[in-house]
């Protein structure tokens, strides 16, 4: 089987990313990413996604009862427990079900609400998609090969979202300018300035189709300020693919 086609690479690595990709197919595809960097980018990319949907979720604070409850419950001192044990042979059992049944019922409000943010189409929200939005995604590495920064833009979008897998060391007096490499060996022009922390958003002065369609590479260099159309690049410390996911 040919687990690096497009539609069934992406299908697994959203699996692996959930947690939903078990057994003996997680560690086959376990050993894929080992081989393949293009199943590591799209897991990455999942990652990205993912964590961006996640950090909307709201902060859920249950009521100050709720809390009293559950110590009453869970915490009780040993003498306390002897004293209810008295009452009743299976009063020991009632309390320990019931305590693990609120600590259950909170704990299935918290996951309802991530699954609701994630996965809107289990429950008829929306359609739920097997791919990715078509996209053009770049993942930089450092000289060392190590991954370092994670590219993505919707195919006709406006907005390039940045999001940083290790810290971009940015000297003082210095920006870290990305630019644009064509497939076709013409200068390289600026795209935008990468942030010393993320995820970020910026904005592209046009759309990804216009600027990336004809770009297979992205890169990155110190700069004493953010580049201009005609610029040319300092030395590159960063570079990687840039991809096509459609």
């Amino acid at each position: 089987m040919n687990y690096l086609l497009p539609e069934r690479l992406d299908r697994l690595a959203r699996e692996y990313v959930l947690g939903t990709l078990t057994g003996r197919a997680r560690r086959r595809f376990e050993r894929l990413l080992l081989q393949a960097p293009v199943a590591t980018l799209a897991v990455t990319t999942w990652q990205e996604r993912f964590s961006v949907l996640a950090a909307g979720v709201p902060v859920m604070q249950p009521r100050d009862a709720v809390w009293a409850g559950l110590e009453q419950r869970l915490f009780a001192p040993a003498a306390a427990a002897k004293g209810k044990a008295a009452a009743g042979p299976l009063q020991w059992l009632w309390d320990l079900l019931s305590g693990r049944a609120l600590a259950g019922a909170l704990a299935g409000v918290l996951l309802c609400v991530v699954v609701l943010r994630l996965q809107p189409g289990l429950v008829g929200l929306e359609p739920q998609s097997d791919a990715l939005p078509a996209s053009y995604v770049g993942l930089l590495v450092d000289a060392g090969g190590k991954p370092t920064v994670l590219a993505s833009s919707r195919r006709h979008g406006r907005e390039l979202t940045i999001k940083l897998l290790q810290p971009v060391v940015i000297p003082p007096g210095k920006v870290a300018q990305l630019w644009a490499l064509p497939k076709d060996g013409s200068a390289p022009f600026p795209v935008a300035v990468v942030p010393d922390k993320g995820p970020a958003r910026l904005k592209l002065n046009d759309t990804s189709e216009k600027l990336f369609a004809n770009v297979t590479r992205l890169a990155v260099s110190l700069e004493s300020a953010p580049a201009q159309p005609g610029d040319k690049p300092s030395d590159f410390v960063l570079s990687g693919h840039c991809v096509k996911l459609w």
